[in-house]
């Protein structure tokens, strides 16, 4: 197993019953999963989530809510990853240019991305806790500063 513990956020941005989705690759393979990314040195949790729709999607969003921490072990990288995903509002589209390993962002209804191949089992766990309504506040998640 790959140590230390990749931490990675990701955002649930709805719009009209559908939802922001990004195709890339991933092992030489076409699929799907919401803007997602690896949290980077010096940004906290909700910056590296707006960085990362943004990079991934060119949309500005706003972190709204906290869906859920997930553990999640890859036997396909045999890496375990904790993923942070976020509800984020749409802001305004600031961009078309696309991070380089995406193939194209789309906004796709539940039914839809249901019959596309995902990128992990997390895609769907994440928008079916979105779907059933589990929100918390952002209230659950400080950034402790040294003084």
């Amino acid at each position: 197993m790959s140590w230390p513990p990749h931490i990675t956020v990701a955002a649930i941005v709805p719009r009209n019953d559908q939802f922001l989705m990004v195709k890339e690759l991933n092992n030489h393979r076409e699929v799907f999963n919401q803007p997602a990314g690896h949290l980077e040195p010096g940004e906290n949790l909700l910056q590296a989530t707006v960085r990362e729709v943004k990079e991934e999607t060119g949309w500005e969003v706003k972190p709204t809510a906290l869906i859920g921490i997930y553990q999640f072990y890859s036997d396909q990288d045999q890496t375990l990853y904790f993923r942070f995903t976020f509800l984020a509002l749409p802001i305004k589209r600031v961009s078309h240019d696309l991070d380089p390993d995406i193939i194209d962002c789309q906004w796709l209804s539940a039914a839809d991305i249901s019959t596309k191949p995902l990128r992990s089992p997390l895609v769907a766990t994440c928008l079916q806790d979105y779907s059933n309504g589990q929100r918390f506040s952002l209230e659950l998640y400080n950034e402790v500063k040294q003084t």
